[in-house]
C-alpha cells in the first residue's frame, strides 16, 4: 500500500481543481455541438462563493435602506409608528378636552346649586400642544380668579336683549358668592333669552327654583333662576328675545318675587350691566 506525503497530498489537490472540463451541449440527432465552455472544480468554487457573496449583500442593502425591510418580522413600519404617535397625541389631547367640560360641567352644576364656582382650571399638556399642530392654546386653562382678568372683549361686540322688564334689587357682587342680579318686575312677566343659542338645563333645583340655562355662542352662558315655570325644555334651540320662562319666586334662596339672572363666559360670570341696558 502506497502512502503519500502531505506535500503531495496538496499537489494532487490543486491539479484537481485546476483540472480543465469542458462542458458541451449537443444536439441529441445529429451530435452537432451547440454550445461549449471550458471550466474547473476552482472556477466552479469561486463564481458560487461570489454569487453567495453578492446576494448577502444585496440582501443586506435591500433590509437596510428600502421599505421592503417592513415586510421582514420585527421591523416596525415607519408610517404605522408615526400614526400610533399621532394617536397618542389626540388621546392625550382628549383626555385632557374631557377633564376640562367635566369641570365645565361641574361649574354648570354649581351655578344651579348655588355652590362655590372652581376658580382654577388645570393647566393642559403644554408638551403634547407644542407637539401636536391639532392642539390649539386655550387661554381658559391658565389660572383666572371668579370674575376677574377675564377678556370679555368679544362681549362688547354683541346685542344682548333685556330678559326681563324691571327694577334692579341686588346688584352683581361675585366677591360675596353673588354672580349675577336680581330683578325686580310683575306677576306672570316672561323671561326672554338674552342671545340665541341651545338649552342645556331646564328643570327643578331647591336653591333656585326652576332654573333655566342656555349656552350662546363664543362660550357664553346665560342663567335664569326663580321662575314660577318653565317653557323651554333641555335641548331645544331658541332665537333671542324669545320668551324661555315666566317670573316667579321658586326656590328656598328667594326673598319675594323676582328673576336672579347670571351671564357667564369662559367658565367666568361678568357683570350683566356692562353689557345689558336695564333702563
Amino acid at each position: 500500500m502506497k502512502f503519500f506525503t502531505s506535500k503531495e497530498v496538496r499537489e494532487k489537490f490543486y491539479l484537481k481543481i485546476k483540472s480543465k472540463y469542458r462542458f458541451v451541449i449537443m444536439n441529441n440527432d445529429t451530435f452537432e455541438e451547440k454550445f461549449s465552455f471550458r471550466l474547473s472544480p476552482l472556477n466552479i468554487f469561486v463564481t458560487i462563493g461570489s454569487t453567495v457573496i453578492l446576494l448577502i449583500i444585496a440582501t443586506t442593502y435591500i433590509i437596510a435602506f428600502t421599505p421592503l425591510r417592513e415586510y421582514i418580522p420585527g421591523y416596525a413600519n415607519v408610517h404605522i409608528q408615526e400614526g400610533f404617535r399621532s394617536l397618542k397625541l389626540k388621546v392625550d389631547s382628549i383626555e385632557e378636552t374631557t377633564k376640562e367640560k367635566d369641570l365645565y360641567i361641574q361649574n354648570i352644576k354649581n351655578i344651579i346649586q348655588g355652590s362655590n364656582i372652581e376658580e382654577n382650571i388645570p393647566e393642559t399638556y403644554k408638551n403634547i400642544q407644542e407637539e401636536n399642530d391639532l392642539i390649539k392654546d386655550k387661554d381658559k386653562n391658565k389660572n383666572i380668579g371668579i370674575g376677574e382678568n377675564v377678556n370679555t372683549n368679544i362681549l362688547a361686540y354683541l346685542y344682548f336683549f333685556k330678559p326681563v322688564n324691571g327694577i334692579i334689587s341686588n346688584f352683581y357682587n361675585p366677591s360675596d358668592n353673588h354672580y349675577g342680579i336680581d330683578i325686580v318686575t310683575k306677576q306672570n312677566e316672561y323671561v326672554k333669552s338674552v342671545l340665541k343659542g341651545t338649552v342645556i338645563f331646564s328643570d327643578w333645583t331647591n336653591d333656585g327654583g326652576n332654573v333655566i340655562i342656555i349656552q350662546h355662542e363664543a362660550n357664553i352662558l346665560s342663567v335664569y333662576k326663580h321662575n314660577s315655570m318653565l317653557l323651554k325644555k333641555a335641548g331645544e334651540y331658541v332665537e333671542e328675545g324669545v320668551p324661555i320662562a315666566i317670573v316667579g319666586n321658586t326656590g328656598q334662596i328667594t326673598t319675594g318675587l323676582h328673576l336672579h339672572f347670571e351671564l357667564w363666559y369662559d367658565s367666568n360670570p361678568v357683570n350683566p350691566q356692562d353689557y345689558i341696558n336695564f333702563n
